[in-house]
């Protein structure tokens, strides 16, 4: 007699209707949610689907579990197509960043619940929403710098919008933020308390389908509260001071003249980072406050991730957090002393395919 079981793999996306919203809810919750290529394309399809649909009045991204909305990319499997010569990371980040660009200008309302652990990819889908809910459980990072890699998902556009170091120190240091800061520093708009997620989502997928985007913010409001305290703000003119350089070198000897326990503490936590990944991330960084459009952004991080996938230090990053587990990654060059401008040059070559080609300004950094 056959087994009456369903033994059929659970989709990794599970998209629906739930009243006035179109549902997105991220489904790996044992990886974190971790983003797949399928799960970049199933959330396109999604939001091509509910854009032409008049009965939704807006968007909302979870998370399946309580654990986090999204941890970010598959980094094993970008290691792995990587050592293999694959094309499939550069696949995977060009559809990736088409998808945060498309997010950032997505004709109707994208709520987001970043509740739990939001870094890296999980960060390129939420932080360009139109309103982003974070809750006492979230953590949010972009830790990049740590496994050789740097910030992306056009994070030198949204570290940098702000007239503040505090994304400099975001990028560079990768140190996790909770509500508060994640608010303050501008990457999400209310804190809603994790008990009263499930009757909000309830409202909001009551309201009328031609609500609009203020509705849906009053909506959210009432179920808003002050989020538990942070602890950038108390150290925001220490960040801005500390911060506020052009190159590694000169960040490093501000927090050594500093002394406070912070600035020993910060320097602790760069001193483990990867020499190379910190030039280039505050490169990014530097150039994306001059540059007037999210597009161009993404366009000269997506150039950047060839060198990635050349350089030794990305996988001797993921081998130590992910492969091994041994956190102990040995860095090339070891010392900030020995990264040279062909090193860093190296991540700045224009893209042979470009993500806007089409839409990039004669004259544009790329």
């Amino acid at each position: 007699m056959p087994s009456t079981s369903d033994t059929r793999p659970e989709a990794e996306t599970l998209v629906e209707r739930k009243g006035a919203l179109g549902r997105i809810r991220l489904n790996r919750p044992k990886a974190l949610n971790s983003l797949t290529l399928q799960m970049v394309r199933d959330i396109e399809a999604a939001l091509d689907d509910f854009e032409r649909d008049p009965a939704i009045a807006a968007v909302l991204v979870t998370g399946e579990g309580e654990r986090g909305l999204c941890a970010g990319g598959d980094i094993r499997a970008i290691y792995d197509g990587g050592k293999a010569g694959s094309d499939a990371p550069t696949r995977f980040w060009h559809e990736e960043y088409t998808l945060n660009a498309r997010i950032g200008r997505y004709s109707k309302p994208y709520i987001v619940i970043m509740d739990g652990i939001v870094m890296g990819g999980g960060v390129g889908i939420s932080v360009y929403g139109s309103h982003r809910i974070v809750t006492e459980r979230t953590r949010f990072a972009m830790p990049e710098t740590g496994i050789g890699f740097f910030p992306d998902v056009g994070a030198s556009w949204f570290l940098t919008r702000r007239p503040n170091e505090l994304g400099t120190y975001v990028g560079l240091t990768g140190e996790p933020l909770g509500a508060a800061d994640a608010i303050l520093v501008g990457l999400a708009d209310v804190f809603v308390p994790c008990e009263r997620l499930a009757v909000l989502m309830e409202a909001l997928a009551s309201l009328p389908a031609g609500s609009s985007s203020a509705a849906i913010s009053t909506t959210i409001a009432g179920f808003s509260e002050a989020p538990p305290a942070g602890v950038l703000e108390p150290q925001q003119p220490a960040i801005d001071r500390l911060f506020a350089f052009d190159t590694i070198e000169q960040i490093l000897a501000a927090l050594r003249a500093d002394g406070s326990p912070f600035a020993e503490k910060l320097l602790s936590v760069l001193s483990a980072k990867s020499p190379l990944s910190l030039t280039v991330t505050l490169r990014l960084l530097l150039l994306g406050r001059k540059t007037e459009r999210l597009e161009d952004c993404l366009e000269r991080e997506f150039a950047a991730t060839a060198a990635v996938l050349r350089s030794h230090d990305f996988y001797e990053g993921v081998r130590a957090a992910v492969i091994d587990k041994d956190r102990n990654p040995q860095w090339r060059p070891a010392r900030l002393a020995d990264v040279t401008a062909a090193d860093v040059d190296a991540y700045f070559q224009p893209s042979a395919h470009p993500l806007f080609a089409d839409k990039i300004k004669e004259g544009s950094p790329t």
